[in-house]
């Protein structure tokens, strides 16, 4: 069983297209060998920005996912699921919204900037201020470690630590936690507890970070200990109360080197894009006749590859013989555009031909996508009904 727990989620917003395999997907078929990984289509996330255009969100769901499978996202190795089909979510959006001061939703780099972004829309709804605190619950209801993002996203993950943080502060003040906490200690074995309690007292009398981390890693092999009794002795070592939600890491990924087709970063918005799956008719012509170096008007006219939107493609797909070929036939004006183009073309289209392939086995029996989804909403909602039984006995709703 993998020690982390991964968590990432995509809005759906339609057929993907390579800048997406390059800045998001990849990094998702690679972890999926690494770690337990589940990744959801943010359906409610999209209502945000899209409330008053919902019809656009269901087909572009299922596009979706079948470009994960596509890209490589092996359901046997990773839980693809709806957001929206786990309403446990909303509830955990609903009561965390109870404690969450409204300047700390205010303050968050990303409200202004889409609003400047979108003033288009009208997005001075409730929905829109709150949806990183959706974004932090679709984190912590399933109490995941790791969290993929950009830089522009660490913000996000502090936030939902915050909450974390405060949730815990406010709720984990179990009667009797210190009592229920030692005789966990000793469902531990007599070895195992006295070594957990001696890292405990180092950290806390001595503020021994390792001991911590040492105790920390000791829990987490304790296979003879149930969650709640877990999340105990996680906040007995730390000197707080029982850890109802943990706090994820931010795991930074690698921006995106996928250029657009007029060597902007490539994204719908500037109609620059090659989709995942588009036909090779189309790729090899949107590729021919994309713009390059200006200074090359005629054939016999040397160029500049740096300047030339081309070049940036090359970085991505052509191999070091190839990207000396072109700097070398560029600059002396031994080959043309048209040569030059050639190589990046075989490379997207070589890329795409496993896509395309693994996609119409899917797409010839579309019953396969949901029944993954199916499968992958029911494996979801089993963790997510375990952390809102212990939001709900924290909170005292556990009625009986």
């Amino acid at each position: 069983m993998f020690a982390d727990r991964v968590l990432s989620g995509m809005r759906p917003t339609g057929s993907l297209h390579l800048g997406h395999y390059h800045g998001v997907l990849k990094n998702w078929v690679k972890m999926q060998h690494e770690f337990e990984c589940l990744f959801f289509v943010a359906d409610w996330h999209a209502l945000t920005t899209h409330y008053d255009n919902p019809q656009v969100i269901e087909q572009s769901v299922w596009d979706m996912v079948v470009d994960w499978l596509a890209a490589g996202v092996d359901p046997a190795h990773a839980t693809l699921f709806i957001q929206s089909r786990v309403p446990e979510h909303a509830e955990l959006h609903l009561l965390l919204s109870m404690i969450t001061p409204l300047g700390w939703l205010e303050r968050m780099p990303t409200y202004k900037d889409q609003q400047e972004k979108l003033s288009g829309k009208d997005l001075s709804t409730y929905g829109f201020l709150g949806y990183p605190l959706l974004q932090s619950a679709d984190i912590l209801i399933y109490r995941a470690t790791q969290v993929p993002v950009g830089e522009d996203q660490v913000p996000h993950i502090e936030f939902t630590r915050e909450i974390a943080r405060r949730f815990n502060h406010i709720y984990g003040r179990e009667v009797g936690f210190a009592d229920k906490a030692e005789a966990a200690i000793k469902k531990m074995g007599g070895k195992k507890g006295r070594l957990y309690s001696e890292l405990r007292t180092r950290y806390q009398e001595q503020g021994d970070e390792e001991a911590l981390l040492a105790g920390k890693a000791l829990l987490d092999e304790q296979q003879n200990l149930s969650h709640g009794d877990r999340e105990r002795l996680f906040g007995y070592l730390e000197g707080s109360g029982k850890m109802i939600l943990s706090e994820p890491q931010a795991m930074l990924t690698a921006a995106s080197r996928m250029p657009g087709l007029d060597g902007q970063k490539m994204s719908k918005s500037y109609g620059n894009t090659l989709t995942l799956r588009e036909d090779e008719a189309s790729v090899s012509k949107k590729i021919r006749t994309m713009p390059t170096d200006p200074a090359r008007i005629r054939r016999t006219d040397p160029g500049n590859p740096d300047k030339c939107p081309v070049w940036q493609l090359h970085q991505v797909y052509s191999s070091d013989d190839t990207r000396q070929w072109v700097r070398q036939g560029c600059t002396s004006a031994a080959i043309g555009c048209i040569e030059c183009k050639q190589p990046v073309i075989q490379g997207v289209l070589d890329e795409q031909r496993p896509m395309r392939e693994r996609a119409q086995y899917y797409l010839d029996d579309p019953t396969l996508v949901r029944n993954i989804i199916a499968d992958g909403c029911e494996k979801a909602r089993k963790l997510a009904t375990e952390t809102m039984r212990d939001v709900r006995e924290a909170m005292g709703l556990s009625y009986s």
